[in-house]
């Protein structure tokens, strides 16, 4: 099996050529198959003849995740009988949606996870540790599952917490790899250090990062990588993935953005009108679905404000790059004249080695404009650490946000709640 599939390695126009015989390709099933898109053909008189370039895509509406949840039904291309998993969403913007997959669609998504951790270095043999859930109907961890298992590695299936017993399997089955939340690297080296565990010894050489982001814009480390690898000199790569996308972008050696698998997925990147930026520019990644039976989506608008980078790649793939999500659009925060999203509070939390946990409130105030309120558990609750970390928001985003202190306790529960896939950093309420 190629893990290296030669259509990443061609030239630009090769791989454009490619994707429209694709598309071609798509807009007949959807024509033939789906009830969302048959209906949206005939609503806004599209003939699908005349869809015969990437660009021609700007004749198509885009689909959003509000679609998604109204007319969840309507978007299935195959009746339930050919549905093997069922997966959801993870509802960080709203309502879960459903997807079913079909046998082809998990074979996909193998393939998928399989090019993309051989991006990242994996290969036949090597033990890697899913510190990560593949239950609760969470595609990512059972597309993780079979990616490994269709490359030839063993997998060590450890689910999320207990840095004891992720310890424990590490030097019982010295995996080479860990997937994993990068936060959650930082509790594994406290744990260690609390324990004497020689954890700087162990048999791991890197962590696929999900659910955070570990890179600045320019691709140099951010706070949270950089407090991993003071203290555990592994690598740490980047994946980028979503449910709708059934398809991931994951850095390779080389670490300056997630690759681009042309035969699975088109990507556009949309300013506020639906026109495609300029090249440098950010704006919100837009997705078509290749190779997808149970439910492709057509030019659907993910939510993620990204910046794409064109430059070939050392490694030899001449595909375009992702570089770190930015933010959610719809999380975007006016404040005081400044334009924030979450990330960049984030690492401005995650400088400061004393706050235990934290989570970021946005909510209307009474003249409806923004609201940031920070919850911080700290070891050190004292006025001067307050005005700290305020300090440092008025010197890193010119904002000054209102900090409240949290017994541990309270917060760590609602930060670190068993329903949810992620750390809840950041609720927004308005």
């Amino acid at each position: 099996m190629e893990f290296y599939p030669p259509i990443e390695k061609s030239g630009i126009q090769e791989i454009k050529r490619f994707q429209e015989e694709k598309l071609r390709e798509l807009l007949i099933y959807l024509d033939t198959h789906s009830p969302f898109y048959q209906q949206l053909f005939k609503e806004n008189k599209i003939n699908i003849e005349e869809i015969r370039t990437l660009e021609d895509l700007q004749k198509i509406p885009t689909t959003t995740k509000n679609d998604l949840q109204q007319n969840n039904h309507d978007f299935f291309c195959i009746p339930p009988d050919k549905i093997v998993d069922y997966s959801t969403t993870s509802g960080t913007l709203g309502d879960p949606v459903t997807f079913g997959l079909s046998d082809n669609d998990l074979e996909r998504l193998a393939y998928n996870e399989a090019i993309s951790f051989a991006c990242a270095g994996i290969g036949k043999g090597d033990v890697v540790q899913m510190i990560t859930t593949i239950d609760k109907r969470f595609m990512a961890g059972l597309a993780y599952f079979l990616g490994l298992r269709k490359m030839g590695a063993s997998v060590v299936r450890m689910g999320p917490g207990i840095p004891e017993l992720q310890w424990d399997s590490i030097f019982r089955y010295k995996p080479k790899y860990l997937i994993t939340v990068p936060s959650f690297l930082l509790k594994m080296i406290d744990y260690a250090e609390k324990h004497g565990i020689d954890y700087k010894n162990s048999s791991v050489y890197g962590a696929v990062c999900i659910g955070e982001s570990i890179k600045n814009q320019d691709f140099t480390d951010n706070i949270l990588s950089q407090k991993i690898k003071e203290k555990w000199k592994i690598r740490l790569f980047s994946t980028y993935a979503s449910t709708e996308m059934s398809t991931a972008f994951t850095e390779c050696e080389y670490q300056v953005g997630g690759h681009h698998h042309p035969e699975l997925i088109i990507t556009e990147i949309l300013d506020d009108e639906g026109r495609p930026v300029k090249e440098g520019e950010s704006g919100e990644l837009t997705v078509t679905t290749l190779g997808v039976e149970a439910l492709p989506l057509l030019r659907f608008k993910t939510g993620d404000i990204v910046k794409a980078h064109y430059e070939p790649c050392q490694c030899g793939r001449n595909t375009m790059r992702l570089g770190p999500v930015i933010g959610r659009k719809q999380q975007m925060i006016k404040y005081k004249g400044t334009t924030l999203y979450p990330p960049a509070m984030n690492d401005i939390l995650n400088d400061f080695g004393a706050i235990l946990c934290y989570q970021i409130v946005i909510r209307s105030n009474e003249i409806g404009l923004d609201e940031i309120i920070i919850k911080l558990s700290t070891e050190e609750e004292s006025e001067g650490f307050v005005n700290e970390v305020r300090d440092h928001f008025r010197a890193k985003l010119r904002v000054s946000p209102k900090i409240e202190m949290v017994d541990f306790d309270i917060l760590s529960k609602v930060v670190f709640n068993p329903n949810s896939r992620k750390p809840i950093t950041f609720i927004d309420l308005r």
